[in-house]
């Protein structure tokens, strides 16, 4: 099994108006491809904070994110667009779709930013929403969609350009728990059937149960669980 991901030393602070708040006290982590792992922790514990990082959605004060064997935080912010692009999908709790366009549309949407054709990205859009589940509701936009079905559209949507990490954060914090455990049961199928690296930060002792690896965040450093 390859090393996808290999954290060292990361630290995260922000300055509050005069005072210096540090979230993320010195990081390690390591993630091979194909695993599946929970991060848990008491909120305001930094999570989403460690899930931007990983991402590249925001940078670090200090230390190092090493995708492949290469330090990510090396790259300029242009590159950085590039890589999370190609190689990383995002599902929020709130789905962050767009409200104007239709399910299949949302979906292309990744595709089309980076150049795929318009034949090529619709193709790979359906493939996905069948995936889902939703291959007869393709052409509805999201208001006319529950709120499940909407964070599958998110799913598929992440999955569009084949990245190698998923990072949910909180992907089901907004559902019931009947579809709660559809989504968790959906995305085990997609993890397994795409080969991905799986991140879910989450309250649900459930669906952490479920996953590989367990770790917890407390006091800014994480602690391996199980």
């Amino acid at each position: 099994m390859s090393r996808l991901l290999e954290v060292r030393a990361l630290r995260k602070t922000y300055m509050t108006g005069p005072n210096r708040v540090e979230v993320l006290k010195g990081i390690d982590l390591e993630l091979d491809a194909g695993t599946t792992t929970a991060l848990v922790g008491a909120s305001g514990a930094g999570k989403s904070t460690l899930m931007h990082l990983l991402g590249a959605l925001d940078r670090p004060t200090s230390g190092t994110v090493c995708f492949n064997g290469e330090d990510i935080f090396k790259k300029n912010d242009g590159e950085l667009a590039v890589f999370r692009n190609r190689n990383v999908g995002f599902v929020f709790q709130f789905h962050h779709l767009l409200p104007e366009f239709t399910a299949l549309e949302n979906v292309m949407m990744p595709a089309l930013i980076a150049r795929m054709t318009k034949d090529k990205a619709r193709a790979t859009a359906e493939e996905l929403l069948t995936d889902v589940g939703l291959g007869q509701r393709m052409t509805h936009r999201p208001g006319e969609l529950s709120g499940g079905e909407q964070q599958r559209v998110a799913i598929a949507r992440a999955l569009a350009l084949g990245p190698e990490i998923l990072l949910a954060d909180e992907p089901t914090g907004n559902l019931d728990m009947k579809t709660s455990d559809g989504v968790h049961a959906m995305l085990a199928e997609l993890q397994h059937k795409n080969g991905l690296t799986l991140v879910i930060v989450t309250h649900n002792e459930r669906l952490a149960s479920a996953m590989g690896t367990t770790v917890r965040l407390v006091d800014g450093m994480l602690e391996k669980t199980a």
